[in-house]
C-alpha cells in the first residue's frame, strides 16, 4: 500500500474546497449579480458514497454562494462552512468537536491559500490542474481537474484504502 493510501486509510473527516476542486474554478455571474456554479455529478455521488461509508464530509470554502448551499443540501452534507478565512483553524475546531486529531482529518484543495490546511491534514489531495506549489506538497494528485471528477477519484481512493469499496459497490452490483 502506498503512502497516500496508508494516510487515507485513517481519515474519519474529509474536507473539500469548492472553487477549483468541486468546480473548475470559473466564476460565473448573471447580469443580476447571481453567482452560478457547475458541479460534477460524479463528484457528488462520490461524496454521498463517502458519507454512506461513515466518513464525514465537510465543505470548507473561502467564498459564500447560494448555489453551494443548495448543492450541499442536495448531497446531505451537514458540515458546510462558507466565507472561511482560516481553514486550518476551522479543521482543528471540527476535529476537537469530534474528539479526533488532525491525522484523522483530510483535505482537498487546489491553491496556495489551501496550503496551511493541506499541510496540517493527515491526508492531503489536490486536482491535476492545481497550483504548482500545491502539486508539490500533497499526498495525492488526482488525474482529473477540478469539477471534472477529481473529487470522485479521491473518494474512491479513500473507500479502497479503508476497505469499504466492496460494500459501497454492493448495491450497484447486485
Amino acid at each position: 500500500m502506498n503512502r497516500a493510501m496508508v494516510k487515507a486509510s485513517r481519515i474519519a473527516l474529509m474536507g473539500f474546497d469548492v472553487d477549483g476542486v468541486l468546480t473548475d474554478g470559473t466564476l460565473y455571474f448573471s447580469s443580476q449579480g447571481d453567482e452560478i456554479k457547475a458541479f460534477s455529478s460524479l463528484d457528488g455521488h462520490g461524496l454521498k458514497m463517502l458519507q454512506g461509508a461513515g466518513i464525514e464530509v465537510a465543505i470548507i470554502s473561502g467564498r459564500s454562494s447560494r448555489a453551494l448551499e443548495l448543492r450541499t443540501a442536495n448531497l446531505g452534507v451537514r458540515e458546510l462552512h462558507m466565507g472561511v478565512e482560516n481553514k486550518r483553524e476551522l479543521l482543528l475546531e471540527l476535529a476537537r468537536k469530534r474528539g479526533i486529531d488532525l491525522a484523522q482529518c483530510g483535505y482537498m484543495g487546489d491553491d496556495v491559500v489551501d496550503l496551511p490546511i493541506l499541510l496540517a491534514s493527515g491526508f492531503s489531495a489536490t486536482v491535476a490542474d492545481a497550483h504548482g506549489e500545491v502539486l508539490a506538497r500533497v499526498d495525492y494528485v488526482a488525474s482529473r481537474g477540478g469539477g471534472r471528477g477529481a473529487v470522485r477519484e479521491v473518494c474512491d481512493l479513500m473507500l479502497r484504502a479503508q476497505g469499504k469499496w466492496q460494500a459501497a459497490m454492493a448495491e450497484y452490483l447486485a
